[in-house]
């Protein structure tokens, strides 16, 4: 009867499991934006280049999802907070997310898992993640990310 009974309470909690998995993928195996949103708005763009001018590029990490490959790096150019926006995965461009980088607090230079000094340009471009401003308000589009 134990047995019986431990077997029985596994299979109500398998079945438990996957539906609560299948509600939140909303009944299909597509991404779900609870769990890997699509979009990330970052703020008003006229303080983020302001911050970004003064302490150096923006190291986000994970943008609000439990997977930690999704850290990139915010950088602005110019002098007009609407235009000039470029983004950066947080490895450098010839190593894969297993070098993450860390910044050198203030400034433009991120060090790697070898050490190694990097500018922001050294890190790599990001396929398929546009910035857009909509509304004076930086929006981080994710839907056509690779990498």
């Amino acid at each position: 009867m134990p047995v019986l009974g431990g077997l029985a309470f596994f299979a109500v909690l398998g079945l438990a499991t996957f539906g609560i998995a299948a509600f939140i993928t909303d009944g299909g195996g597509e991404r779900s934006e609870t769990l890997f949103p699509t979009t990330y708005e970052v703020g008003r763009v006229e303080p983020l280049s302001e911050t970004i001018a003064e302490d150096g590029p923006l190291l986000m990490r994970g943008l609000n999802t439990s997977s930690a490959k999704r850290n990139i790096v915010l950088d602005h150019t110019g002098d007009d907070p609407r235009q000039g926006w470029i983004v950066y995965w947080a490895y450098p461009a010839d190593r894969t997310d297993a070098c993450p980088v860390r910044q050198q607090p203030g400034t433009s230079t991120f060090t790697d898992c070898d050490g190694r000094r990097l500018g922001v340009t050294d890190l790599a471009p990001p396929p398929g993640v546009f910035l857009r401003v909509a509304d004076l308000r930086l929006v981080i589009d994710l839907r056509n990310a690779t990498g």
